[in-house]
């Protein structure tokens, strides 16, 4: 077997022309130095890599965007990374409303292929984000409120398995698979090649904002926001960041589905919160709001290397927990994009139940993460540190945590990312992956 298995597509073994640049990620702290990159050109090049792999006993590493937040899960030190980032087709079907995309699409692409032809692909804070990974984790961003979350839209793929076997689930193939790939997380049971969504019709225009407040009024705007953007129009979805306090200040980022004297009829609650410096809100086509709101994330050349950590709020925050946000943003480095970032839930994701799909956490108020960010390497520990210390004392005021959001503190992670739907997953697992061919710090074991 071993002359017949080769490695094919674009292969780059450690030492290659080329390997430096197909060693970077988004976020420098994850660099590793695996054996070998395989950039898949088709799903042959992918179960061609996992058959090698196998018979070499080497770790596999599946990676679709660059943008893996924690060490060893996109790539691993002697290991091979099977890259599917030139996976590029996207096949949209008008008629049956639905789009079949390659898995190394990046999502802003495939956001602007589809504005140009009048429909919505769902996306999350950075067009660069691989459509591969964010599907897998849930896939949050501003239109979920509209659209659920990107992997709620998943109505069939396809994945090679452990043996390098091709597999495809729909509703009525594999369900148990489909299931568990919405929401499941990535790296966890196979290579995945192909997603189908189905898609909706976009509006000609939205109605985007961009409001910027002083550092100091955070607490009044975070409090006046967990009360008002959970429970706004769900036509709505609103980012809304705080940065360090050297530095730093209050921004709310966000679209409304619909025309501008209604979206400033909804907004009106925040807008009369503080003084706010900034107030950008306009009508545009569908296609510029979309640009509006994915600001240009280059991948190879960020400076900053991140710590990050995520959770779910129930309810607003009591004084208790902006103490804790504020002793944070306090000790985060200047200059860099440390801070905390909440995001509003509700509508179309509370519609679908907690074990529905393998995304469990949908009866939250809002999704919350924070980053520390360091760029000299000497400074990771201390920031580190910072964030996984901050989650400890958040913990009594969130509940889980958001799998493309990874903090490799959490303990016993399982139950803390799928909530109740952890152990029907590691059934899952066993069946598609016995042997945990696929695996990673924080993956699902079989049962």
């Amino acid at each position: 077997m071993n002359s017949i298995t080769k490695l094919t597509g674009r292969v780059i073994f450690k030492g290659d022309p080329g390997y430096e640049v197909a060693r970077k990620n988004w976020d420098p702290h994850t660099d590793r130095f695996p054996k070998v990159f395989v950039f898949a050109q088709r799903t042959k090049d992918v179960a061609n890599a996992i058959r090698w792999a196998r018979i070499n006993n080497v770790p596999i590493r599946p990676r679709s965007g660059r943008h893996s937040l924690e060490p060893n899960l996109s790539q691993v030190n002697g290991g091979i990374v099977i890259d599917v980032s030139e996976m590029k087709q996207i096949k949209l079907n008008k008629k049956s409303r639905t789009v079949e995309v390659g898995t190394g699409n990046r999502v802003g692409r495939i956001v602007d292929t589809l504005a140009r032809q009048g429909f919505i692909a769902p996306f999350g804070d950075s067009p660069t984000v691989g459509i591969g990974g964010i599907t897998l984790g849930g896939g949050i961003g501003p239109l979920q409120r509209t659209t659920g979350l990107i992997s709620d839209n998943l109505i069939e793929l396809e994945m090679v398995d452990a043996k390098g076997r091709v597999i495809r689930a729909n509703k009525n193939r594999n369900s148990d698979l489909l299931w568990a790939s919405r929401g499941g997380g990535g790296g966890n049971f196979g290579v995945y090649t192909k997603y189908k969504f189905k898609v909706l019709r976009a509006p000609a225009k939205a109605t985007v904002f961009s409001i910027t407040w002083p550092w100091e009024q955070f607490e009044k705007v975070v409090k006046k926001w967990q009360k008002w953007a959970p429970n706004a129009s769900t036509k709505l979805g609103s980012e809304l960041s705080v940065g360090p306090k050297k530095g730093g200040n209050v921004s709310m980022l966000g679209l409304y589905l619909g025309s501008k004297t209604e979206a400033l009829r909804q907004l009106e609650p925040i807008l009369s919160v503080g003084t706010p410096t900034k107030k950008d809100i306009r009508l545009l086509p569908y296609i510029e709001a979309t640009k509006f709101l994915l600001a240009p994330d280059p991948v190879l050349t960020q400076k900053f290397s991140n710590q990050f950590s995520s959770g779910f709020g129930r309810r607003p925050f009591p004084n208790k927990a902006f103490k804790i946000m504020r002793e944070f943003l306090e000790k985060a480095e200047e200059g860099t994009p440390a801070g905390f970032y909440f995001l509003n839930w509700g509508g179309a994701i509370k519609r679908i139940a907690p074990k529905a799909t393998a995304f469990y956490w949908r009866k939250a108020q809002f999704y919350i993460e924070w980053n520390s960010s360091w760029v000299k390497p000497s400074h990771a520990a201390k920031n580190i540190a910072l964030t996984r210390n901050t989650r400890k004392k958040l913990n009594p005021f969130i509940v889980g945590s958001y799998i493309n959001v990874p903090d490799q503190g959490i303990k016993c992670s399982g139950p803390v990312y799928y909530g109740k739907n952890y152990p029907r997953l590691r059934r899952v697992k066993a069946k598609y992956d016995p042997n945990n061919v696929f695996n990673n710090p924080q993956s699902i074991p079989p049962a």
